[in-house]
């Protein structure tokens, strides 16, 4: 696998060794940062790299600084053409990850906001699947909660939030899980360890709705157009009971890191048959060939990073 050599880091794009921070910056220590997550993909058949919604992701990438009364001197289609010149930099060759990231760094602790001098890095890498599974994860039910819209906003990606993720999704590992779910305040079902969350009853595809302190997810967005648009499959978004989940005939992830990841099994029991969904197969397979540049309806989503006129396929 190919190696980061560059990194966008104070104003500039530079060697990836010069890009670093002080022990003494803020958001180290407090959290106080946010981040994005975006993935490109290699189509090899046309030699392109596609990079995947670069408009939707930097606009909520603003939106999670927002939040965090962070003072951005970015537009959107400013942090679009620094991530091309970074991907065309690196020279990708295969599917990469790309990760902005806005911090407070000024030397010193504190602990509010807003007086704090902020900071935006970019970096990228390759990527292959969040979680390695062939046929299906293994899931269980968190004992923690997903942290509340009152405490941390929960529709941002917010640093700090991710602690939550991680204790959920560590315990779940250390028991022999590859991720779990995890419950809102109401103990109703929220999302994964770092994934929202969908599933399939009677033919209808279900997922908690943006209100159960979820993030308001890209991909998921994503697929509710296609799922609606192109497959003409029902979609419920409303609040899901814990055991609703035991009854539900397929169950998936989605996000950019998990992209359409199948679920076989929820705290021990099995999701269907076990097997990937017949539904889950669809919204899988044409998700792919979207983010990879085959479906020409779709092209729009798509920032070619190549100077390379695309062929569809």
């Amino acid at each position: 696998m190919s190696q980061t050599k560059f990194a966008y880091f104070e104003g500039e794009i530079r060697p990836i060794e010069e890009a670093k921070v002080s022990i003494t910056c803020n958001t180290l220590h407090y959290g106080t940062g946010c981040f994005g997550g975006l993935r490109a993909y290699w189509n090899e058949e046309q030699e392109q790299l596609y990079a995947f919604r670069l408009a939707d992701h930097y606009k909520r990438f603003l939106n999670s600084a927002k939040l965090l009364h962070c003072r951005l001197d970015y537009t959107v289609d400013q942090l679009i053409a620094i991530t091309v010149q970074l991907l065309q930099r690196e020279g990708w060759r295969e599917n990469c990850y790309i990760r902005p990231i806005a911090y407070k760094d000024d030397g010193f602790y504190r602990v509010w906001l807003h007086e704090a001098t902020d900071r935006v890095a970019i970096t990228s890498q390759p990527v292959g699947a969040y979680i390695p599974v062939d046929k299906g994860a293994s899931v269980c039910v968190s004992a923690w909660r997903r942290i509340d819209d009152t405490s941390i906003p929960a529709r941002g990606k917010v640093n700090g939030t991710y602690v939550n993720s991680a204790l959920a999704k560590s315990d779940a590992m250390l028991s022999g899980f590859d991720d779990t779910l995890l419950l809102n305040q109401d103990g109703h079902v929220a999302e994964g360890s770092a994934a929202n969350f969908m599933m399939v009853r009677d033919g209808v595809v279900i997922t908690p709705p943006l209100t159960s302190n979820v993030l308001e997810g890209i991909t998921r967005r994503t697929l509710l157009e296609l799922i609606r648009e192109e497959l003409m499959i029902e979609v419920a978004e409303r609040e899901i009971d814990r055991s609703e989940l035991y009854l539900c005939d397929e169950a998936f992830f989605c996000g950019t890191g998990a992209q359409v990841t199948p679920i076989s099994t929820i705290d021990h029991r099995s999701v269907g048959n076990g097997d990937v969904g017949a539904i889950t197969n669809q919204i899988r397979e044409l998700y792919f060939r979207v983010v990879f540049g085959k479906e020409a309806n779709y092209m729009h989503w798509l920032t070619p990073i190549l100077q390379r006129e695309a062929v569809y396929a």
